[in-house]
């Protein structure tokens, strides 16, 4: 039997998560994550619920994080990068960029860096919503649970305020860059997905309208860990919101900006609707859709939503979104199919539901990756390469796993051919 070079896994979400717990348990092969972001969990810890069972995302990860934690034959790399891949199936060589974290094993997530920071930044994981010091924890389940400093904003050695207050030497101001060789026999691009830029669509206002907001920025809102501790403020003056409006294809279907169905879009507004109606039991939403995708085991989630009264849904394209200078208060234009006329109403915030755009789509990655029309990776890729999750294609969170897990018997059968 020849050496085992493993399964390299590139994007640390819950598509990534699950193909390398899945073929690492197997006992048969290693894998290896590699990471961008200073955490692992992508998307799905930024959701306050996710379906089917409406449950908070922590519910998963940990257990994946567990899983991770326990085995030996999974490794991870954050705040990093493949920079280049050559060689063939069974034997790639992979270049790895790894950024500096500034803070090292030694951090015991005690916070005293924070408070002694001085320089604050946008905080990325609330859309910048809110704000945290130049040193911060990503979240409050972040796994590692480690510090990370943010070399945009900090003023390193000019201050060194955070590394007089850790008491365990944790802080090295003068982490640099490092390189990482590995040598695979498969790899897995789970590249994941951003939220389509709402700024493009001028008629929608987001960017010029304070109270125009995107689905995953009402995920946070909705959010306990959120900007507002889980509390859906409009964010122009924290007035609690009682009028709300979900736009559907908000820039999906529309050969302007994406010409596809992201296929979540529509669940995601009726569980957000719920979000609403369960913490602030006097308020109303409403839902302006061309036509609503709730395929098979969700239409019973549908005629639930449906059921509520002070839930309402008009079939119908929005025309444009402007601002009530005096109130703040956000202005609906959008046609009625149903009732044969064009509607005007005034709403406290507006939730546009934009769809999912591969990361694929924006960058190219190395490894002579093959891409279909919309950017997601083709299912046709070179041998023992493959893709998982929304690098394919929009997904929910189930079906993402259930498409990494197919990846990982692929991943497996190369790595096995290759001894």
């Amino acid at each position: 039997m020849g050496q085992d070079k493993g399964i390299l896994v590139v994007g640390g979400g819950i598509s990534g998560l699950t193909t390398a717990v899945e073929a690492a348990e197997t006992g048969y092969t290693t894998v290896t994550i590699v990471e961008k972001n200073p955490y692992l969990g992508g998307r799905v810890a930024q959701h306050y619920r996710y379906f089917p069972k409406l449950c908070p995302p922590y519910c998963g990860l940990e257990i994946n994080f567990r899983r991770i934690k326990q085995n030996p034959a999974i490794r991870y790399y954050t705040m990093a990068e493949v920079e280049d891949v050559s060689g063939s199936a069974g034997d790639f060589r992979v270049r790895v960029r790894q950024s500096p974290r500034y803070v090292n094993e030694k951090c015991t997530a005690c916070n005293a860096c924070v408070e002694a920071c001085p320089v604050e930044r946008p905080n990325d994981f609330n859309f910048g919503m809110d704000t945290t010091k130049a040193i911060y924890l990503p979240h409050e389940m972040a796994f590692p649970m480690r510090y990370v400093i943010d070399d945009r904003h900090c003023k390193g050695l000019e201050c060194s305020k955070c590394v007089d207050a850790c008491k365990f030497g944790a802080i090295d101001l003068q982490m640099k860059p490092s390189t990482v060789e590995l040598n695979v026999g498969s790899i897995v691009y789970a590249t994941g997905w951003n939220p389509y830029d709402a700024a493009r669509m001028d008629n929608l206002g987001f960017g010029r309208i304070k109270n125009v907001i995107t689905n995953m920025m009402m995920e946070r809102l909705s959010a306990p860990n959120g900007p507002t501790k889980g509390k859906i403020q409009r964010p122009s003056d924290g007035k609690e919101v009682k009028r709300i409006a979900f736009v559907q294809c908000a820039g999906s279907r529309d050969e302007n900006h994406l010409p596809y169905c992201s296929a979540i879009c529509c669940m995601a507004s009726l569980k957000q609707a719920t979000y609403l109606r369960e913490k602030v039991p006097d308020s109303k939403a409403t839902i302006f859709y061309i036509d609503l995708r709730a395929p098979g085991k969700y239409e019973d989630f549908l005629r639930r939503v449906d059921a509520d009264e002070n839930i309402v849904m008009i079939k119908g394209k929005v025309a444009k979104i402007e601002e009530d200078q005096a109130t703040g208060d956000v202005v609906v234009t959008a046609e009625d199919v149903a009732g044969g006329k064009k509607i005007q109403e005034g709403f406290d915030m507006v939730v546009l539901a934009v769809g999912m755009e591969p990361q694929t789509r924006t960058r190219e990655f190395p490894g002579g990756l093959r891409y279909e029309e919309n950017g997601f990776i083709d299912v046709e890729q070179p041998a023992g390469v493959f893709g998982a999750g929304v690098a394919k294609k929009p997904l929910d969170v189930t079906s993402s796993v259930q498409d990494a897990t197919a990846s990982a018997i692929k991943c497996i059968q190369t790595v096995a051919g290759g001894k």
